[in-house]
């Protein structure tokens, strides 16, 4: 059972096999120890309201229909269908009693930070709908299937296992998006951008996050001026280096607060936060709760 020790329950809503802790309208995913992925296969009706989170949610019906609400579309989906909900989307879902399906969440940023898996950021911040029964589909579906098994069975290494099953679906889905020749959002300028540069340059912004680089150093690392470099870099991968750098310190921090027992101070340095009180200021208004707060959420020590 997942470690609960907040003492505000208020948000709190007991569901099969975890919790959703709702802040507003931002959902925080309880996981199983020392694992990114969640999967819920519950049977009564779920009908939670307008919601988001950092997580990748994909639905697998099995008997009956969920629908989907997004800003741009309602999705019906139906047994042999798959959707993908990209992270920070916000949605809501509906579904009536005795429907069946699976519903599989899982945290994103681990696949993103695989070198040529970066060129696929804006395939992975869109809604991805599957019904059209090709072989794409179906390889999907059989993919989803095997995470299913996976997560159930939990033998050594099954958070890992799970995700080369997921890695494997979004190499088929990036195969796909590329062979038709659709261009992918935010890449409509292929022709001016250096891809092994850009890649070369967020390992490198990846490997010295923790100390105080700026655009300019990462751009002069690249060999571009800093606003070529700056207009390239969130076309290529759909933030701005400044937005990205936040995110991956906010992650490090997160991932320290969750599995070590170290000082905030401390953490807040280690992530690359220039003091801890920025750090406070920044990890709040991106998670809605104090760095304490979330630690007693979610500590697994």
């Amino acid at each position: 059972m997942d470690k609960k020790r907040s003492t505000d329950t208020s948000n709190h809503k007991r569901v099969p096999d975890g919790f959703r802790v709702l802040q507003g309208k931002q959902e925080y995913i309880s996981y199983p120890d020392h694992a990114s992925i969640r999967i819920w296969n519950a049977r009564e009706g779920m009908n939670p309201d307008d919601h988001w989170h950092s997580a990748t949610e994909i639905i697998l019906p099995l008997e009956g229909e969920v629908v989907y609400t997004l800003p741009e579309r309602t999705y019906r989906v139906t047994p042999g269908q798959v959707l993908i909900i990209p992270a920070d989307c916000p949605h809501s879902m509906s579904e009536k009693e005795g429907v069946k399906r699976y519903m599989i969440l899982f945290e994103p940023t681990y696949l993103l930070h695989l070198r040529d898996m970066s060129v696929m950021s804006p395939l992975m911040k869109s809604p991805i709908y599957l019904h059209d029964e090709s072989d794409t589909h179906k390889q999907v579906r059989e993919l989803l299937q095997k995470v299913v098994e996976a997560y159930n069975h939990k033998e050594t290494m099954w958070n890992s296992l799970c995700y080369s099953y997921l890695l494997q679906i979004y190499v088929l889905l990036g195969r796909r998006q590329m062979t038709q020749e659709i261009p992918l959002q935010h890449l409509s300028d292929r022709k001016a951008i250096d891809s092994e540069i850009m890649n070369s340059a967020l390992t490198y912004l990846n490997q010295n996050y923790m100390y105080d680089i700026t655009l300019e150093d990462v751009a002069a690392f690249a060999g571009f001026s800093k606003y070529y470099f700056s207009r390239v870099f969130k076309q290529f991968f759909g933030f701005s280096f400044s937005e990205y750098l936040c995110k991956r310190r906010l992650e490090v921090a997160g991932d320290l607060l969750t599995h070590t027992n170290r000082p905030i101070q401390e953490i807040a340095i280690s992530a690359g936060f220039g003091s801890v009180g920025t750090f406070n200021r920044i990890f709040r208004a991106s998670k809605n709760c104090t760095p304490s707060q979330y630690r007693a959420m979610y500590g697994d020590f």
